[in-house]
């Protein structure tokens, strides 16, 4: 059992968070369990970051993490336009937060994320048990004054209950970034099933140097 308590708080990480067309979207909607709607296109969202040290957090500590899934239909956040999200892979670093994160039926599994930026080229890097697995290239420019803001929902299965949470987060955005190259790089994992579309077909996303959220709250059964 988990000694960290809900809720908790992550300021200032560096996160790069966005979505996209699958090459496969039937293989995708295929992780979604019965009772879910995945989007047509089957769109799916990843979130690189990385908190570099304890002293942004409540009670995590240090960590990174990568975690990925598909958006829902159906399920809207509070804004009534930004996709419910279902978890497939969740790629962290910290032994205390994969069981904070699985005591609420997240798939928490070790993991390591970097992010390099050199000049206005970013490099994130996700590894599960030491292996490669998901290498983005974006191209990234200055901070700017456009904030993001508002609240995330993830579905989590909790003991065969279906379970909704909300996830406030506050984030200062990059202005221009792109994403310039998508590679799911181990053909023998789970999460290649993800992989994107060829050409790549970017639906939205961020980067921000300072994100800001806490996780979990508003917890409630889904229907």
């Amino acid at each position: 059992m988990s000694t960290l308590l809900a809720p908790q708080m992550v300021i200032n990480s560096r996160m790069l968070y966005f979505v996209w067309v699958p090459a496969d979207p039937d293989a995708a909607k295929a992780m979604v369990p019965e009772g879910l709607t995945p989007m047509d296109n089957g769109q799916v969202f990843m979130n690189q970051y990385v908190v570099d040290d304890e002293n942004q957090t409540s009670g995590f500590g240090q960590y990174s993490l990568t975690y990925i899934g598909l958006d829902l239909e159906g399920a809207y956040a509070p804004d009534g336009e930004t996709p419910g999200r279902w978890w497939t892979h969740y790629f962290n670093s910290s032994a205390d937060m994969r069981a904070y994160a699985s005591e609420r039926g997240v798939p928490a599994t070790p993991g390591e994320t970097t992010i390099e930026i050199d000049g206005d080229t970013l490099v994130a890097t996700t590894s599960s048990d030491g292996v490669p697995v998901i290498r983005t290239t974006a191209k990234v420019g200055p901070k700017s004054d456009i904030v993001a803001r508002g609240q995330l929902k993830y579905i989590t299965d909790i003991g065969g209950q279906l379970t909704s949470g909300l996830y406030p987060y506050v984030a200062n955005l990059v202005d221009p970034w792109e994403v310039t190259a998508l590679e799911f790089l181990e053909p023998s994992h789970s999460v290649y099933a993800l992989r994107p579309a060829d050409p790549l077909q970017v639906i939205g996303g961020f980067y921000s140097p300072n994100a800001s959220f806490c996780y979990p709250g508003g917890e409630e059964p889904v229907g």
